[in-house]
């Protein structure tokens, strides 16, 4: 699946990663925050269960269930490892 990925940096040097199919917006309830593009059209395989190096549980539940899959709190990327 080709998607969309942003980034916004969060508390003690850490990232957070959002990703939407490609072509389509962050829909609204996530907008609401300072997500900044990272990659455009990138191939992912979205059917893996945790989504390297993203750190993204379960991409495609996510995107079937709210229409994008989000890093979790728990697995927020340090800074000195992010893509």
């Amino acid at each position: 699946m080709k998607v969309d990925i942003y980034r916004r940096e969060e508390a003690q040097q850490k990232f957070s990663y959002l990703i939407v199919p490609q072509g389509q917006d962050i829909p609204p309830e996530a907008d609401n925050v300072d997500w900044h593009v990272r990659q455009l059209a990138v191939d992912v395989d979205e059917t893996q269960e945790h989504l390297h190096p993203y750190e993204i549980d379960n991409p495609r539940a996510q995107i079937a269930e709210k229409g994008y899959a989000i890093t979790s709190v728990y697995h927020q990327v340090p800074a000195q490892s992010a893509p």
